[in-house]
Order: C-alpha cells, then structure tokens, then sequence
C-alpha cells in the first residue's frame, strides 16, 4: 500500500507574511551594515585626526588583508583620508537604499493591509480580520 502524502499549498496569507519578513530583513542588513561602516568611520577619523599632529617620517603599521605592514605616517595619511571618502559614499548609499527599503515596506503594508502591533520580536501574522469597510486586513505581531 502506498501513502499518499498530501502537501499543502501556501496561502497567500504565508506568501504575504514571507514577504513581509523578507523586506524587513533586508532593511534590518541594510541598517547593521550601515552601522559598522559608520564605525569604521569613526575610526579612520580618529586615526587620522592622531596621524596628523604627528611628523610624516615617523614609523606606523597597518594591517592590510589580516598583515601588519610597516609604513611611515606621510605614506599611510594619505590612503586613510582617501578610505574614510569612500566610506562616506557608501554610507551615502546605504541611507538612500535604507530609506527606499522603508519606503517598499510602507507601500506593502498598505497594498496588503497590514497592522503591526507591539507585542513579540519577530512578526507573525496571527488572523485575518474584516475591517468595517468590508476589507480584509492582517493583523500581525511584532
């Protein structure tokens, strides 16, 4: 005798709250890598805030691809000031695609009717409510 093994299709309920967490991992990526460039921001800045009250003959080290390279000051100012404009760039980036992120979430809760309330971590939707306009709405938990 063979079973046969029913699978269930998602319902669009699954199909919407998967998305919806989707969108707001990636906007959750978007703002820790913001983080950590603004981090390293503050420390290029800080190193080269430091650098530069000292003489440019001077020995330093810098670590390059997990190496300790030795290098003089007037050699490495240079790279850092260059480094920490490209971080401002991307930290540029970042914030407008945060901000577009956010934008997508809002349009999506609104296309599909979602209210997020306050209560757990991770958002789950817990039922599907009629509104008083006869729409459905998803209430969701966060």
């Amino acid at each position: 005798m063979e079973k046969s093994v029913k699978v269930k299709k998602p319902t669009d309920e699954v199909l919407i709250r998967n998305a919806f967490n989707a969108l707001r991992m990636e906007q959750k990526q978007l703002a820790t890598k913001l983080s950590e460039i603004e981090l390293d921001l503050n420390e290029h800045n800080t190193v080269i805030e430091t650098l530069k009250k000292l003489d440019g003959g001077r020995k330093c080290f810098r670590l390059i691809g997990g190496i300790l390279v030795e290098r003089n000051i007037s050699d490495v100012l240079p790279t850092l000031i260059k480094n920490s404009g490209e971080m401002r760039k991307i930290i540029n980036t970042l914030n407008d695609q945060l901000t577009k992120k956010g934008t997508e979430i809002n349009e999506f809760k609104q296309k599909h009717n979602i209210q997020v309330g306050g209560r757990g971590f991770s958002p789950m939707m817990t039922e599907t409510v009629e509104g008083q306009s006869g729409e459905k709405k998803m209430n969701m938990e966060v």
